[in-house]
């Protein structure tokens, strides 16, 4: 054996109650399962009280360039994340050509950023795993952006897809799944995603769930009409037949306060009558996105030009405040904006830095200016390139969530800003300590099942996501007496406590919880893709 994992109290990913084992690993994979205390190797890990589970999966990741830019990836290491799925919310860098790349780039800065000198040498779907597998800290599965897609097919026009542009839609679809990827996403209150029918979701679902995919849509609002928006995306499953995964699926805003029964009972309803579905949440209340996503979409149409030119335009900037603070838009969900809620966390003019940390109402008030105007002016010096947090969610929605037979866990974290939101580092150390040892809304085994077993399935990963003789050895090693997410708010660039190892197709990624820089992942790949 290459390593053995000596006397561990394994949690299979299985949901299984946690027994004692030695586990052994060879050319990286799970080579034997045996009682504690047999088996010997060229490395010994003595395990002591700690727990073995197989390595977390972040089913909500939007780590698309970062991984690339920064390939030790410590933020997921270090928190024992050994696989991650990617082109989330419906917008992301493949498949592209040359304007919508520009394009992206400049509309994602705010989750991405724009490295300086950074390598964009693909354009496609398969180009851009070819390049993850060059070498990257851990696994990273992908899926089609619908958002993207329709730049491609359709621009940025608020409108109908003619029956061609469809066609190419549906081609690129197919194209996209060939190569690789595992399902598409959608980003329902992003343009131009946002701009395509139920009708339209339809079909390109029915092409996605015919390749063996799965559809992962940010419904059109999680504030009002929040019920409506997730019953839209449960109908598209099933008139498509394409298995359905929920992204982020929370209950926030005001409007739904206490509201996460509604949910459940509509999630319950659709599976028993057949729906193949399940969830991804985060354990936080805030959430976080680009500042220009509270505008409404009729702001936005066209690209980052036209949407700064109607910012600069006194009587359109009146309309878009009204739509923001007195009616609610589209893009922040139906909910008049409560500018105390909404907190700058990421800017790219260094002469902005002044915001970060502080919500949109605070930092008018200390310029001497209205919140809308402090919150256009912003958009325009940083040409839409500021990111946010959403202090929105509540906690009885959140535990109640988490607990459903169908959730896994996705960090929804963005890697860049001065404060990015904690998830990003969090998510999976703080489910176990804050939701599993703290507050016990979940048993161990069973949180660790959500974070794995749960989330291999919706993936289809037939040798990944449990302990088990002759799978991939991702593992995660932690104590469950003191593993704690250490990232906050105001210093959110914090290893995880309580996790000293993580192996990465049996390449230990964390020694000892000392990151050791391996980049042993490469993508994972739908099963029926041409590779």
């Amino acid at each position: 054996m290459d390593t053995v994992f000596r006397g561990a109290q394994v949690a299979d990913g299985t949901g299984d109650p946690v027994t004692r084992h030695d586990v052994g690993v060879s050319d990286g994979r799970i080579a034997a399962i045996t009682d504690a205390g047999t088996l010997t190797g060229r490395r010994i890990i003595d395990a002591g009280d700690l727990v073995l589970a197989p390595g977390f999966i972040d089913m909500h990741s939007h780590s698309d360039l970062q991984v690339l830019a920064n390939p030790e990836h410590l933020a997921k290491v270090s928190q024992g994340v050994t696989t991650e799925v990617l082109g989330q919310d419906g917008l992301s860098y493949a498949p592209v050509d040359d304007t919508t790349l520009a394009a992206l780039r400049q509309q994602l800065t705010g989750w991405n950023d724009d490295p300086a000198g950074f390598d964009w040498n693909w354009r496609s779907v398969g180009e851009y795993l070819d390049r993850l597998d060059e070498g990257i800290a851990v696994n990273a599965a992908y899926l089609i952006p619908q958002g993207s897609v329709r730049m491609l097919a359709v621009g940025w026009n608020d409108r109908r897809a003619s029956d061609a542009e469809m066609a190419k839609m549906k081609e690129i679809i197919a194209t996209g799944m060939a190569e690789g990827a595992m399902g598409m996403s959608s980003g329902l209150t992003y343009t131009p995603g946002m701009y395509a029918e139920t009708a339209e979701l339809v079909e390109l679902c029915e092409v996605v769930g015919a390749l063996g995919g799965f559809y992962s849509p940010h419904h059109r609002s999680y504030g009002k009409g929040a019920l409506e928006a997730f019953a839209e995306m449960i109908d598209v499953s099933s008139q498509s037949g394409c298995p359905l995964h929920l992204a982020h699926a929370t209950m926030n805003f005001s409007v739904n306060k206490g509201k996460a029964p509604q949910l459940l009972h509509l999630l319950d309803t659709a599976l028993a009558n057949g729906g193949d579905i399940t969830l991804d949440t985060y354990p936080y209340l805030p959430g976080a996105t680009y500042l220009s996503a509270l505008l409404p979409s009729w702001a936005t149409e066209g690209g980052l030009e036209p949407t700064l030119a109607r910012l600069s335009d006194v009587d359109t900037r009146e309309k878009i405040r009204v739509a923001i603070e007195e009616t609610g838009s589209d893009g922040a969900h139906g909910v008049p904006i409560d500018w105390d809620c909404i907190e700058i966390n990421g800017v790219r003019e260094a002469r902005n830095n002044h915001l970060v940390g502080f919500t949109v109402a605070v930092s008018a008030q200390s310029a001497g200016t209205t919140p809308a105007e402090l919150f256009f002016d912003t958009l325009i010096a940083e040409r839409l390139g500021t990111s946010c947090l959403m202090h929105v969610g509540h906690e009885e929605n959140v535990q109640a969530i988490m607990r459903h037979r169908t959730h896994t866990g996705g960090s929804d974290g963005l890697l860049v800003g001065s404060r990015p939101h904690p998830r990003a580092w969090g998510t999976f150390p703080r489910y176990l300590a804050r939701y599993v040892r703290d507050l016990g809304v979940l048993e161990l085994a069973e949180c660790v099942a959500h974070l794995t077993g749960r989330a291999a399935r919706r993936l289809r990963l037939t040798d990944r996501g449990l302990v088990r003789e002759g799978y991939a050895a991702d593992l995660v090693l932690f104590d469950p007496e003191s593993i704690q997410d250490t990232a906050t708010f105001d210093d959110p660039r914090q290893q995880a406590a309580g996790i000293p190892y993580v192996f990465v197709n049996g390449i230990a990624a964390l020694d000892d919880g000392r990151p050791t820089g391996a980049l042993a992942g490469h993508s994972v790949r739908n099963p029926r893709s041409k590779r």
